[in-house]
């Protein structure tokens, strides 16, 4: 990628510059008036900025770091990046104008910390909406690529050294069992549900079996972003449940008018763009939320979540990109998702 695709302008919006950050490798861009550098901008910047109240339509310039690192030669950057852990250096003149970026080759075989946090995977639900599929597969077991979904869900845990998994079962339970069998790559332990107790009401039977801080997750979602930071966010803020949320963005194809008394006209939009959190059924939580969970009770983790809000307890959002999520739930998504971890 040229050096020119990390650098965006300083007219752009907060939500423009997701996208080139999305699309950048690394995650990071320069923000520039014409070609002076102005300040650095990374996903982080920007989730740093949304938690504290910012929005996607502010200007990006907010969300930046004013003051960013930089080099006036080759050898000059080459020696900031190993030395500091930087992962770009841009290159400039005198003026500050930008004549390159140098990206080093350490990020790409990045170290991920070793969290060796317990994962519980809610595995038991019909997956209506990927019928066919599911009336011969248990969800989970769909494959996407040449592995199914759940083990693209638990490889990518265990390269945190996250290695004992929790799986709550129900349909097709036999065969989810069957597959892994004797497999001593995954330390799993199973519990069965007696009767379909929606996305949150399995947790009932870990009461006592979980004693720490857990990732919960549903088994059609998968995760590209840095568990660490989601872990450290949820630590620091001493929330009792983190709820993972990916922005959307969706342009209407439409010709958006509110109307206002008697029919008048208040304002016209030309197929704006909306943007949003969604939840990606992806949680951090603390082991005490077990404690209010009815015992055989259909449940919702949402609404777990909401009465947990509702006893004063603090529960967050750690917002990320809409691209860090990739969601295998509907049959359109299936092929997204396969082309995002094989490539086309």
């Amino acid at each position: 990628m040229e050096y020119k695709n990390y650098c965006i302008s300083d007219v752009l919006t907060v939500r423009e510059a997701m996208k080139a950050i999305d699309s950048a490798d690394p995650k990071i861009v320069f923000i520039v008036t014409e070609k002076k550098l102005i300040a650095s901008l990374t996903d982080g910047d920007i989730r740093r900025y949304l938690l504290n109240g910012g929005q996607l339509t502010d200007l990006a310039i907010a969300a930046s770091n004013k003051m960013p690192k930089y080099a006036s030669s080759l050898d000059e950057a080459v020696s900031l990046y190993h030395e500091k852990n930087f992962v770009a250096i841009p290159i400039v003149d005198s003026f500050r104008n930008i004549e390159d970026i140098y990206i080093g080759k350490l990020y790409f075989n990045e170290q991920l910390a070793d969290l060796n946090v317990p994962v519980v995977i809610n595995a038991g639900g019909k997956g209506t909406r990927l019928e066919p599929y599911t009336k011969i597969l248990p969800k989970p077991l769909i494959p996407v690529g040449e592995l199914p979904i759940i083990e693209h869900i638990m490889q990518r845990f265990s390269e945190y050294g996250c290695s004992k998994f929790s799986m709550i079962v129900n349909y097709k339970k036999e065969m989810m069992k069957a597959y892994f069998g004797n497999d001593k790559q995954y330390d799993i332990t199973w519990y069965d549900e007696q009767k379909p107790l929606g996305t949150g009401g399995g947790l009932c039977y870990l009461k006592g079996k979980i004693n720490e801080t857990f990732f919960f997750t549903n088994c059609d979602n998968l995760l590209l972003s840095n568990y660490e930071s989601m872990l450290r966010f949820h630590r620091e803020n001493h929330n009792v449940i983190t709820m993972i949320c990916a922005y959307k963005n969706i342009k209407i194809p439409y010709g958006v008018i509110e109307m206002g008394l008697n029919g008048s006209i208040e304002a016209m939009k030309e197929k704006p763009e909306l943007s949003f959190l969604t939840n990606t059924g992806i949680y951090i939580v603390e082991p005490e939320v077990l404690d209010d969970i009815e015992y055989n009770v259909p449940i919702g983790f949402p609404d777990i979540i909401e009465n947990e809000r509702k006893k004063g307890k603090k529960v967050a959002i750690y917002p990320v990109s809409e691209n860090e999520w990739l969601d295998m739930g509907q049959l359109s998504e299936l092929e997204k998702m396969r082309v995002k971890l094989y490539g086309e």
